[in-house]
């Protein structure tokens, strides 16, 4: 009986194998184990047999980590009956999809169909797009594009006439600015949405309602900046417009 519970049991790893199966050594799993982080495994014939549990244990504990949490605070988390330590990773996984969309690759050859660059400016327009993070590297002249609307949105400046150089130009100092509008927008959340959740002590039956906040946050913030955009560019055209048709003036006079 002993060897039929034994082959049905979930835990049939050695340490060894678990380290494999979790990406981590020996002998930080003896660590997390001693801390009390780590469910204690099946012991059999003086063996500890690990399955599929712990490695997700231990890939959480890993996530967490890079979350910025301290050994100590990992504990509470995941001493925590209310499953905080997996809904953080869950919410944290939900911002970082905000606005994602499917990557494209390109090669070399493609992107100069493009954009109709000079082989001779070819190195340096290609080096400055990756240090914008246009473009990544992924093998020997082809590279993946994170954000393929940004790229057509070049492709269609560069179409009207305008200089990639230039676009360029304008693209880094517009990223600049939306950064600060971004830092705003995410205080702003922080400040009136999760710290008064996190200070009624994260109650389980409020994180629907702090997912669906997390869900509106992009589309929120992109109206209001679109919408303000929009108004101050009429602005800006209108007033370069009425600077050109002065000079236009001047000259006709």
């Amino acid at each position: 009986m002993a060897t039929a519970a034994a082959t049905s049991s979930p835990n049939q790893l050695t340490i060894e194998q678990l380290a494999a199966a979790s990406g981590m050594t020996v002998r930080n799993i003896r660590s997390h184990q001693a801390r009390g982080l780590l469910a204690p495994p099946a012991v059999r014939t003086r063996v500890g047999y690990y399955g599929p549990g712990h490695v997700a244990q231990l890939r959480m504990i890993r996530d967490l980590q890079r979350q910025g949490f301290n050994l100590g605070g990992i504990k509470r988390l995941l001493d925590d009956t209310e499953g905080t330590a997996e809904r953080l990773l869950r919410f944290k996984a939900t911002l970082s999809r905000l606005g994602e969309e499917p990557a494209e690759t390109l090669t070399v050859a493609q992107l100069g169909r493009r954009f109709h660059v000079d082989a001779a400016d070819a190195p340096r327009i290609l080096a400055r797009a990756q240090r914008l993070g246009l473009l990544v590297p992924v093998a020997d002249g082809v590279y993946r594009v994170p954000n393929p609307s940004l790229l057509a949105v070049a492709e269609q400046v560069a179409q009207s006439g305008i200089g990639l150089d230039a676009a360029l130009d304008v693209f880094e100092a517009t990223e600049s600015h939306c950064d600060e509008v971004a830092r705003a927008f995410v205080e702003l959340f922080v400040a009136q949405v999760w710290r008064p959740f996190e200070q009624a002590d994260m109650p389980a039956d409020r994180w629907p309602e702090l997912d669906k906040a997390t869900e509106r946050l992009l589309p929120v913030a992109t109206g209001a900046l679109v919408a303000i955009f929009q108004r101050r560019m009429r602005g800006q055209t209108e007033a370069a417009l009425g600077e050109i048709a002065l000079r236009i003036a001047d000259g006709a006079g």
